[in-house]
């Protein structure tokens, strides 16, 4: 900053300086001056009209000072200013999201990272609409999805996991559910826990004569299209009557809720109810999950070392979208999540969503296992990152 100031004695100075050190500068200009001043009237008697116009100057040259101080300070506040990037979207990977968004604040103070945990189809609508920042969806944006995306988008996959049949049979603790059964279930089918196909899933368990209660997603969810999209990969009969979808048409009237939160609280109240959560949900809320039958006729639990077997048969395409509906080991209903992320922000924003997705697929991968989620395979993370380094503006 370049500040000259000029005398009625034609005397000028020009100093440089910094604005933090202001004060100490002033005091300078003024002392050169008044030295100034008094060379020139020390052989008048203007030793009053000299004491008026140092003390004139220096108010003149303090004011104009405190002037640029204001201005500069407000132009390094407002560089300093913390960029917020607003995300909403799947209820799958939300407390994995409100975890990331923690500790990356820890180390990128300036930049705040907001998540709400709506949906998939909610993310994608919201995100394609462009109301967020980027979305977040449990299935991956079809061809005619990402058409409708004016800025482009890229996916970028941070985490998979199980989705797990929960239930609530009184008196039953260890459920086994075949390939065949259930499907079945879940097209009202089988209608009573007793049922003789059931039975034969399950030798030496006593069932109840108690009706199933189906609980299922009342919104659009990318954790239901993960759970139908498996269904329908291995009946072909439920892929008549329901379809893979985010939000299906059921054909049995089942209860709903709300998020795998809601649909947890459905199941864990009603007695005779079965439903599908993301495993973290139905861990942390003490709820019974069912074994199910895979690929190679092995009965297992959807817990994260099963996950992690089934996640490492995917084969990941340039665009990272993946549908894979029956792996060929480990637990049989794994899916992936995606951050939905715009290839044009503005200035602010570009590098700090760059950042944070680096962030996401290096250290925040660590974080992954210990809330039940699987890591993504490090390759395919260092080849998101190469795109969306090279793709965002």
């Amino acid at each position: 900053m370049w500040i000259t100031v000029s005398s009625k004695l034609n005397h000028a100075l020009t100093i440089s300086c910094d604005f933090i050190n202001l004060g100490a500068v002033i005091n300078a200009v003024v002392l050169d001056l008044e030295i100034t001043c008094k060379k020139s009237h020390k052989k008048s008697n203007g030793l009053g009209n000299m004491i008026f116009f140092t003390s004139s100057l220096r108010r003149l040259v303090t004011t104009s000072a405190v002037a640029i101080s204001v201005v500069f300070g407000t132009a390094m506040a407002a560089s300093a200013q913390t960029v917020t990037l607003n995300g909403a979207g799947a209820t799958f990977p939300e407390p994995l999201y409100q975890r990331y968004a923690a500790e990356f604040a820890k180390q990128n103070p300036n930049i705040k990272v907001n998540y709400q945990g709506i949906g998939s189809s909610g993310g994608i609508k919201q995100f394609t609409a462009g109301t967020v920042d980027f979305g977040g969806s449990d299935a991956a944006m079809t061809d005619a999805q990402i058409a409708a995306v004016s800025k482009g988008v890229i996916l970028v996959p941070t985490a998979g996991g199980a989705v797990s049949v929960i239930f609530n049979v009184p008196g039953v603790e260890k459920l086994k559910l075949s390939r065949y059964t259930l499907p079945l279930i879940f097209t009202g089918q089988i209608k009573r826990w007793n049922d003789a196909k059931l039975v034969r899933d399950n030798p030496g368990v006593n069932l109840p004569d108690l009706p199933i209660r189906l609980a299922v997603r009342a919104d659009g969810s990318g954790t239901t299209f993960i759970f139908t999209n498996h269904l329908s990969a291995i009946d072909p009969s439920f892929r008549k009557l329901v379809g893979p979808g985010q939000a299906p048409k059921w054909v049995a009237s089942p209860l709903k809720g709300k998020g795998n939160a809601g649909v947890a609280g459905v199941v864990k109240q009603t007695a005779g109810a079965i439903g599908y959560v993301e495993y973290s949900y139905a861990k942390n809320g003490n709820l019974e999950t069912a074994l199910l039958q895979n690929k190679k006729g092995q009965y297992v639990t959807p817990e994260l070392s099963n996950a992690n077997k089934a996640l490492a048969t995917f084969k990941f395409p340039e665009n990272f979208r993946v549908f894979e509906g029956d792996p060929t080991d480990g637990y049989p209903i794994v899916g992936l999540t995606w951050l939905l992320v715009s290839k044009d922000y503005d200035a602010a924003k570009a590098p700090a969503i760059k950042k944070f997705i680096q962030w996401a697929l290096t250290s925040g991968q660590k974080i992954n296992g210990s809330l039940e989620y699987t890591q993504i395979p490090e390759a395919v993370a260092k080849r998101v990152i190469q795109v969306v380094n090279s793709s965002v503006k």
